[in-house]
């Protein structure tokens, strides 16, 4: 609860000063901004040292391991903005008591339409076909011998039925796919078919990555699940690239076991710029980008600012991942 004392928050994401104290200015003297003087350990450990906020560094970079929860003694929330939580010990943040939050939802339809859009992408063949006009070729026989195929006559697996995957699986819906989805618990509000794992990749002619990785994910579909799924099947990761790993994605793609990949994320980021897979013809390449538009950004401003309000004015937090208390209160 607040004491007339300013919170000190911890800004680490990699974005100008003046934006980060600007985010928090309508906050007033009620928050006492924290920049980190270097985009390394000690200057990490350094800002967290009086920290009792923290709102993470969507990157990965300064990691919130257990090496920064020991740096941190007056430690009380952890804000990510953005939906995975990967780079905090969740362990070690719930043995020191400590919530974090994500910002589920706010980037929800931004990664959804990224999925749709490399969905059509990869069933025409579009980046292969702009890639050949570019180099002065005119290859409308070779762009049919690839295999076109419209959305509509294809069925389409969700893995993870978040607000990412809820939200694919409905403009999917939309076009007429049949959709089917498979998640750790049934939702019965869903828009698709429940199946379990298995059976949801051997019917999944698109297959779209929308789960958190955690130890139980990591490497889930690996050589042995992907081989079940239907022989050129697409696919769209928007996930975490460790729970596909790349190298098991790039050997179903040169069997042909894979018809084409979309990768908007990788097992490291940014891949070698000699990694097999930014030469691959079947691959669709982002820049871990697919949430990256101008609504969705603003989106998740609103929902750090509303949970560091919410802080400040002593209500609980929304969107607390590990299970601590939402109501935050000063060590």
């Amino acid at each position: 609860m607040n004491d007339g004392r300013p919170w000190r928050l911890a800004a680490l994401p990699p974005l100008g000063e003046e934006i980060i104290r600007g985010m928090f200015a309508p906050l007033g003297d009620a928050v006492e901004v924290i920049v980190p003087k270097s985009r390394d350990e000690a200057g990490l450990h350094a800002a967290l040292a009086d920290a009792e906020l923290v709102v993470g560094d969507f990157t990965g970079a300064l990691a919130m391991d257990a090496a920064a929860v020991r740096a941190a003694p007056r430690l009380a929330f952890v804000q990510m903005p953005q939906v995975g939580v990967d780079s905090c010990d969740l362990d070690a943040l719930t043995a020191a008591g400590v919530p974090v939050a994500n910002t589920a939802g706010a980037n929800a339809r931004s990664v959804a339409e990224w999925a749709v859009g490399a969905a059509f992408a990869l069933c025409r063949h579009l980046a292969w076909g702009d890639r050949r006009m570019r180099e002065g070729a005119w290859s409308q026989s070779e762009l049919l011998a690839r295999g076109t195929r419209e959305i509509r006559s294809l069925r389409v697996g969700v893995l993870g039925y978040g607000a990412i995957g809820a939200e694919a699986a409905g403009l999917f819906a939309a076009l007429g796919c049949p959709v089917s989805y498979w998640s750790r618990r049934r939702r019965p509000e869903a828009v698709a078919e429940y199946r379990e794992l298995d059976d949801l990749l051997a019917t999944s002619d698109v297959l779209v990555l929308a789960l958190p990785l955690t130890p139980e994910t990591a490497g889930l579909l690996g050589p042995r699940r992907l081989a079940m799924l239907p022989r050129g099947a697409l696919l769209i990761n928007v996930a975490r690239g460790g729970i596909a790993p790349d190298d098991a994605v790039l050997a179903a793609l040169e069997s042909g076991r894979l018809g084409g990949a979309a990768l908007d994320v990788f097992e490291s980021e940014p891949p070698p710029a000699d990694h097999p897979l930014r030469r691959n013809e079947n691959v669709l390449l982002s820049p871990h980008a697919a949430g990256a538009t101008r609504e969705a950004q603003f989106g998740i401003v609103r929902v750090v600012q509303d949970n560091i309000t919410a802080v400040v004015e002593g209500r609980p937090v929304r969107n607390v991942v590990n299970g601590v208390d939402a109501r935050i209160r000063r060590r």
